[in-house]
């Protein structure tokens, strides 16, 4: 038996980000929190 090959932290990322992007609503969350963030920056 093979040992599977460890992923690399880029390919950690890129599984991570493209599962975000089919779930809408943790999408939605993080567009609020991204916003409240800017907001409070522009004051």
């Amino acid at each position: 038996m093979r040992k599977p090959r460890k992923r690399s932290f880029a390919e950690l990322v890129s599984e991570n980000k493209s599962q975000l992007m089919k779930d809408r609503a943790a999408m939605e969350k993080i567009e609020t929190r991204l916003e409240e963030k800017r907001l409070g920056k522009a004051e």
